[in-house]
């Protein structure tokens, strides 16, 4: 007659696969090791939504009152009045026609050369590192005195760049032309297109040197071309890096402030919705009316942030598949 054996409480564990071990339900100790390893990260968070999140709910409550500073007394709840004086009122619409133009040549212009730049540093030639830091030396600069640099420095008609290299090309006869008098938004845009150009130039060479080294080797063993190899090969793969850059261009472009206000103080058609927000603000004392233009500028830059996560999410997909 055979005898039930018996075994110790801990012996089916011990045979129990690791998987099943770690498995098993997570206790209280875990999670107050996850609030201590997340505990050094509280106090930045707390600094972000401070400097933020409430200079933004504070805009956002401003927004529905009817507040001159002016006539403090007068202040009244308004509801969606400013919003729709906002989107009816010509000069503001005008302004949001002068952002969309600025925004677009800026971000078109500024990829184009930044990929043609990109191209070049792609290559190996000698001094190619000096010629990189100098490129990049715009981005760098801050905005108001890269605006000042071209005001001054480039544009004016008396003692400017440009029009002393049209007085040396062509003698004492050569035109002196107002320049920002006669292009103005023309003269932001160029300016904004030097400073912006470096940063599409370092996204797009960040795209070329991803490339799969094997697939350009074989179309050019295939008897590819320069042209057919860029056209078929190095264009699709760039094209996620020029979504990237657009995006990210036209945030920052959609608030520029600096070298409308430098250049040409909002003069001459060139008032852009950031512009006009200060306008409305510090010098109409409209308080509650440049918080709902405010508002209507931080929804569309989220709109546009958005688009950009999604694009840099794509990527970094991308890059675990290859």
């Amino acid at each position: 007659m055979s005898t039930p054996t018996t075994t110790a409480p801990g012996a089916h564990d011990e045979k129990r696969p690791p998987a099943d071990r770690a498995a098993a339900p997570k206790g209280p100790p875990n999670r107050l090791r996850g609030w201590v390893t997340r505990a050094p990260l509280l106090p930045a968070l707390v600094f972000l939504i401070i400097v933020t999140q409430l200079p933004f709910a504070a805009t956002l409550v401003v927004s529905f009152f009817d507040w001159n500073a002016l006539y403090p007394e007068a202040r009244s709840f308004g509801g969606f009045a400013n919003y729709q004086e906002v989107l009816s009122d010509p000069e503001l619409r005008d302004s949001v026609v002068t952002t969309a133009v600025l925004t677009a040549v800026v971000v078109l212009v500024s990829l184009v050369l930044g990929l043609l730049l990109a191209l070049l540093l792609d290559r190996s030639f000698r001094g190619r590192g000096v010629v990189r830091t100098l490129l990049i030396a715009p981005f760098l600069l801050v905005p108001v005195a890269a605006a000042l640099l071209w005001k001054h420095v480039l544009y004016n008609p008396e003692y400017g760049l440009f029009n002393g290299v049209l007085s040396w090309l062509f003698g004492n006869d050569a035109p002196q032309p107002e320049w920002v008098a006669q292009m103005p938004l023309g003269a932001v845009e160029m300016a904004l297109i030097w400073q912006w150009t470096p940063f599409m130039m370092l996204i797009l060479l960040a795209g070329l040197q991803s490339r799969p080294a094997d697939s350009i080797e074989a179309a050019r063993i295939d008897g590819a071309g320069a042209w057919q190899i860029f056209r078929y090969l190095t264009l699709p793969h760039l094209r996620r890096y020029l979504e990237l850059g657009a995006l990210l261009g036209s945030i920052y472009i959609v608030q520029n402030f600096d070298a409308v206000f430098t250049i040409t103080s909002g003069g001459l058609g060139t008032a852009n919705l950031p512009y006009t927000i200060y306008q409305t603000f510090y010098q109409g004392h409209e308080y509650g009316l440049a918080s709902a233009a405010g508002v209507l500028v931080v929804i569309g830059s989220l709109i546009i942030a958005t688009l950009a996560l999604r694009v840099v999410s794509s990527l970094f997909r991308e890059e675990v598949r290859a």
